[in-house]
Parts: structure tokens; sequence; C-alpha cells
């Protein structure tokens, strides 16, 4: 279990590096959660939908309060500032542009960029949230995952087969094998994670890629 929670650990720290000083960013549940840990600038405000703009990561010595949660009723710590409004408001500020940056988690991402996070045929899960609404409103979408499923399957797929999200395309995913852009409706490896070989990549991606003559080997 601790590998696992390293993996996912490297990736969200990798996902911070995404974020530009002066961003107001929503995190989703799951791997999304875990960016906080590695936000170190005082100029990155951190957003939930169910109301708190000024999200922070808890320390040893915080007293957990149960009244102050994220979306994913994790509890949270709040930043000096921080602001609290109702959904709606949140919502409004989703739907209105407000927010530089989602990093959302995904069942299924397509080479195209089109994913699929919030429901599997046959199965009850949690439902979509604020996926669909994030998709469309946020100014830049990065997505945060393991690379394949419990089942080995890659998770960058030729088509979604899980229902998607929305027809609004993704800026980056980030597993623990590589970071991927998405451009033009075309998928471009752009780095290599620490320690993976590009053939580890390419046997474990069922969707086609192009391989960036920028990449960060």
């Amino acid at each position: 279990m601790s590998g696992i929670i390293n993996i996912k650990e490297r990736i969200a720290k990798r996902a911070a590096e995404e974020i530009k000083p002066g961003s107001i960013v929503n995190l989703g549940i799951g791997i999304p959660t875990l960016v906080s840990k590695f936000i170190k600038s005082d100029d990155i405000f951190l957003h939930t939908e169910n109301g708190l703009l000024g999200v922070r990561d808890l320390t040893k010595n915080d007293e957990i309060d149960p009244l102050i949660v994220n979306a994913g009723k994790l509890p949270i710590g709040e930043t000096i500032g921080a602001s609290y409004f109702d959904s709606a408001e949140s919502f409004s500020m989703i739907r209105g542009g407000h927010i530089d940056a989602a990093i959302l988690g995904a069942l299924q991402v397509d080479e195209t960029g089109c994913i699929a996070n919030w429901a599997i045929p046959g199965q009850n899960i949690i439902g979509v949230g604020g996926a669909m609404d994030l998709m469309a409103g946020a100014k830049k979408i990065i997505i945060t995952t393991l690379h394949t499923d419990k089942e080995n399957r890659s998770k960058l797929v030729k088509k979604c087969t899980y229902p998607i999200t929305s027809i609004r395309k993704i800026d980056v995913l980030i597993t623990e094998l590589a970071v991927f852009e998405f451009k033009d409706g075309k998928c471009y490896l752009t780095e290599l994670m620490p320690e993976t070989e590009l053939d580890e990549v390419v046997k474990k991606t069922e969707g086609s890629f192009e391989v960036s003559h920028t990449m960060n080997r």
C-alpha cells in the first residue's frame, strides 16, 4: 500500500508544478487532493466546490474540525483569510470562468483528450459531482491518474467506453509513467517520469500518441 501512496504522491507533486502563482485551483477527489501537500506558494488559492476558497493541507498538529471538509468529505485546513460561501456561489465561480485550473481524476482518457470520470456501467460509484461544471468552466484541465486500472488495462485509450464527462478536451494528463499534453485533438508525450523508459509507456498505452520533439527525457 505504501508503494501505491508514494506513486500517487509522485503524480500529485508533478501536477503541482503545472500551477502558476496567482491561480485559483479546484482539486478533485482522489489523487488531486494530494496536490495541496506540494503547494509552496502563498499566492495559489485552492477551491472546493462545497464552498471554501483557501484550502490547505492539514498538519499533524492541526485539530480536525468535522465541519471543514472538501467535496470528497475529507477533513481539510483553512488558510488565513479563507472565504466560505454556499454551493450556489461556488458553482457560479466555476461556471463563470473564475477557476484558473481544475485538477481531476479519470477512469479513462481517450487519445483526443475526452475523459470519463464519473460512471462505470453496472457499478454504483460516487457520481459526477462538479466534474461536468469544472470541465466546462475551468480555464485549464489537468488529469492525474494511475496509468493502468486494477486489471492492468491502459487508462489512456483510443476511445472512452465509459460515459464521457464533457465534450471539452483536457490540457494535460499526468500518470506515474509520463506527462501528456493534448492539442488540436492529438496527444503528445512531453515528459517521462523518473526511472521510466519510453518502451514501457508504449507497452502500457492503448491510445495513440506522438512523442514531442521537446520531450524531457
